[in-house]
């Protein structure tokens, strides 16, 4: 689609306006969402305001920006947090939105209740960014349906849908799959060259959902190092020191390197021989989708949610039975030995993830937002 072409979002001269909500426009993959969605409806035409509780902004974004993170910063717990509600309140009552998205976790069921019936507006859609349901649900559907009842909820993978249907947690829900900017990747991929051999693992090292320690120990008695193959892992997190030790234990500090988090990884992804996603449960899974991107195939554990949404297997990546590490290994030695089959996947990544380009899944949300 023509990105210069603008779809109808508007009735005369006036703009459609939208809210959009966030924990924070940093780090994240729902983060990373709310900034290049801000970015593509400017372009569309509507009329963009954000909304974010926290003070954390590395993402480029598009329209105006209502930090909450800033307001009464020194102040006690309380008169932090009322000031900051009356401030969000205001923002969307004052604003009188068309539409309001709302990207934020959402475990605690008071807040969400109070702000599903008396500030947000009805045409307010949930996004769910995550398998783990408990992050943005209450535990009982009745206290679901008090607030998600009638609303709209939008769903980054078909089986987080598939879920939140069959336990009756809410109503209205489709599958909106997270969008990603494929042209700019094709540029960043290239600003620089990395010189090694390795494969990659990508994740948030502040709890161990991806795994990171358990990947380490199946590298570790993969062929991988025999063979003088690195493993890069990308991220920060609190476990990081104990991954570090745990490399140090198996006399491997030469072969798994820590990068951290870096401004642009995609070099990182498009010079790795493969990569890697060990994860308990996923969304849907940037790393995948941006390793696919960069024409560099992936190994993951077929986990809820996402994994197989992507990877077709033997076409673009190997699915792995999920949790079985010993079938992880074999994987990865199949990856650098059987050459016809990596180049084949190889051959197939890029191809494999254009539904996932922002122009199709931007006039998906358009689609929903004024269905």
């Amino acid at each position: 689609m023509d990105k210069n072409k603008k779809i109808a979002v508007s009735d005369q001269n006036k703009k459609y306006k939208i809210g959009l909500i966030g924990d924070c426009l940093s780090k994240g993959g729902a983060e990373k969402v709310h900034a290049l969605l801000s970015v593509y409806f400017e372009n569309q035409g509507f009329e963009v305001h954000n909304c974010i509780l926290i003070d954390a902004v590395t993402y480029e974004y598009s329209g105006s920006l209502l930090n909450l993170g800033k307001i009464k910063a020194n102040s006690t717990s309380f008169v932090r947090k009322y000031c900051r509600f009356l401030a969000w309140k205001n923002f969307v009552v004052s604003n009188d939105f068309d539409c309001l998205i709302d990207f934020r976790m959402r475990p605690s069921f008071l807040l969400e209740f109070i702000l599903s019936r008396l500030v947000y507006p009805k045409n307010t859609i949930f996004y769910v960014l995550s398998g783990r349901l408990d992050f943005y649900f209450p535990k009982y559907r009745f206290l679901s349906k008090l607030i998600y009842k009638n609303r709209k909820i939008a769903t980054v993978s078909q089986a987080i849908r598939d879920v939140i249907i069959k336990i009756e947690f809410a109503n209205i829900v489709k599958n909106l799959f997270q969008p990603f900017d494929f042209e700019l990747i094709k540029i960043l991929k290239n600003e620089f060259q990395v010189n090694e051999k390795y494969i990659l693992a990508v994740g948030n090292l502040e709890t161990d959902i991806k795994q990171i320690d358990k990947l380490i120990l199946a590298y570790s008695k993969s062929e991988l190092p025999k063979k003088n193959i690195k493993l890069i892992v990308l991220g920060e997190g609190k476990l990081k020191v104990e991954y570090q030790k745990l490399v140090e234990s198996l006399d491997l500090s030469g072969f798994i390197l820590f990068k951290g988090i870096l401004k642009n990884p995609f070099p990182y992804y498009k010079n790795a021989i493969f990569m890697t996603l060990t994860s308990k449960n996923e969304g849907l899974s940037n790393a995948i989708i941006e390793s696919l991107a960069c024409e560099t195939p992936v190994v993951a554990f077929d986990c809820f949610s996402g994994p197989s949404e992507i990877i077709t297997n033997y076409q673009n990546g190997i699915l792995v039975e999920n949790q079985n590490f010993d079938r992880l290994i074999e994987a990865m030695n199949l990856f650098i030995t059987d050459l016809k089959l990596y180049q084949h996947c190889k051959l197939n990544a890029a191809r494999s993830v254009e539904k996932f380009s922002v122009e199709i899944i931007g006039k998906q949300w358009i689609d929903f937002i004024k269905l």
